[in-house]
């Protein structure tokens, strides 16, 4: 009797079981459509709505006035170094040399950016975190490279043949009347080949963005993770004034 029971008990479970399993489907046709995204669409008022407050706090945020520029600042008001150029090359020297600190790393000696890198104008007026992401809206994060003399002199070659204004920090450049490099110097020592220095530059530029290749000599390489626009947001919070021109950095004589 008992295994009537059980055979009577497997055979229920058996047909349960095949009754559960899902019909076998198969793929019978596929159709597309295209939808235009354009002016012609309409904002659906609901979704507007929930947006509205998250979108005002958002335009708060960035549009809040963290510091003030005198003056327009551009990267087409000079030849050798531009004033905004000079000002995102300070940034990313100095935060780049406090977070080094901060993570017990090396001091950082100078900064390399790209002249297309910045995006925008610092126009005169109140400075924000908008004109930050204005400036720099890429992702690009801060790197600190371990250079040795040498390519740090194959870095001033590929400065001077530039036909663009490369923010530099740091570093000071002197060309004679022709063009000829007749002097750089590192901090206010004359650059020495025979030892190492710490550059700050975009983890773009590492890679060799820009054709900047001598970094790829580099003896290490660290990112930061620290965004170069978070840094420009930080440095607009305490400096109050933007006091940025053209100056002595990259320099060549007159005829």
């Amino acid at each position: 009797m008992r295994n009537l029971y059980y055979q009577l008990f497997v055979i229920i479970i058996t047909f349960s079981f095949l009754s559960c399993r899902p019909e076998d489907r198969h793929l019978s046709a596929i159709s597309t459509s295209q939808h235009a995204i354009d002016s012609t669409l309409q904002a659906e008022d609901s979704v507007e709505a929930f947006l509205a407050p998250y979108r005002r706090h958002v335009n708060e945020v960035l549009d809040k006035p963290l510091a003030y520029a005198p003056i327009t600042l551009s990267k087409t008001d000079g030849k050798r170094n531009t004033s905004i150029g000079n000002l995102m090359a300070d940034i990313v020297l100095l935060a780049a040399d406090s977070v080094s600190h901060l993570q017990n790393g090396p001091t950082v000696d100078m900064a390399l950016l790209n002249h297309g890198g910045i995006r925008a104008v610092i126009s005169q007026g109140p400075v924000s975190a908008r004109t930050a992401y204005e400036v720099m809206p890429f992702e690009n994060t801060i790197a600190l490279v371990r250079l040795r003399g040498r390519e740090i002199r194959e870095m001033v070659r590929f400065l001077v043949d530039a036909n663009r204004a490369h923010p530099i920090a740091g570093i000071r450049i002197r060309l004679d009347a022709d063009g000829r490099l007749e002097s750089v110097h590192v901090g206010e020592e004359p650059l020495d080949e025979n030892r190492e220095y710490w550059v700050a530059t975009s983890n773009y530029l590492v890679s060799g963005g820009d054709n900047m290749r001598f970094f790829g000599d580099a003896l290490e390489i660290r990112d930061t993770g620290y965004r170069i626009r978070n840094a420009m947001i930080d440095y607009f919070t305490t400096a109050d004034t933007l006091r940025a021109t053209v100056d002595d950095r990259f320099t060549q004589q007159l005829p």
